[in-house]
């Protein structure tokens, strides 16, 4: 989860993060070296009376200036492209999870089980235990398997809200009468913390979201308790 003060992304905990990660890594150096070679041009024009007339009137130049940030476009986008069809993509999920929205909180519905299904509020500020986070923890966590492919379907039953787990990569946005679905999968165990990323009323900042991420055989254990 993230931390006071910090600047950049939250640790990646699945693949789709670890290269979304490694894409903003190549864009913002791509916008560095932009910026850097502007910056330089425009302390040199101001700096120097000198004009080199055959520069100006060169067509080798504007041949330069149009096909370089061209170059540019095509290496921001052929990588764009690959990571929005992987996103998209969705390989014979283990598990699939419902995800309803609701003013103001979350249910979510095991659909490969029977009858499992629940509702999850967030603890309020009153009746946290020591070590809990403010606005962040709930009273019932989604406990899902590690190393596994889910399957999330994201729906709202009232308003637009939008499911997000930033560690994750995942930001799937809940629409009435509409099923969004998005994949997960995590490449180790924990609590992976996200919040309602779309304002969807006056308690909009109290519907957090709890991933509970462990191994198959506790995963096991925990849904058969709940049957």
């Amino acid at each position: 989860m993230a931390y006071p003060f910090q600047l950049g992304f939250q640790d990646a905990t699945s693949p789709i993060m670890e290269e979304l990660l490694h894409f903003h890594d190549h864009t913002l150096m791509i916008v560095f070296l932009i910026s850097s070679l502007v910056l330089y041009i425009i302390t040199l024009m101001l700096t120097t009376k000198l004009t080199h007339t055959s520069t100006m009137d060169a067509q080798e130049v504007e041949t330069v200036w149009t096909i370089l940030p061209a170059i540019i476009l095509i290496l921001i986008a052929l990588p764009s492209l690959r990571i929005l069809y992987m996103m998209d993509e969705v390989n014979n999920p283990s598990l699939t999870v419902k995800t309803m929205g609701h003013q103001w909180y979350w249910s979510y519905e095991y659909t490969d089980y029977e009858d499992l299904n629940f509702d999850s509020y967030m603890i309020p500020t009153s009746d946290l235990k020591p070590g809990e986070l403010r606005l962040l923890e709930v009273d019932n966590r989604v406990v899902l398997p590690m190393e596994m492919t889910i399957r999330m379907l994201v729906s709202s039953e009232d308003v637009l809200h939008s499911w997000a787990v930033p560690s994750l990569g995942l930001k799937t946005d809940a629409i009435p009468g509409r099923l969004n679905q998005t994949t997960l999968m995590s490449t180790r165990p924990g609590l992976f913390y996200g919040q309602c990323s779309e304002i969807c009323g006056s308690n909009h900042s109290f519907m957090p979201i709890v991933l509970e991420l462990v191994p198959l055989e506790i995963f096991e254990k925990w849904s058969a308790s709940m049957l």
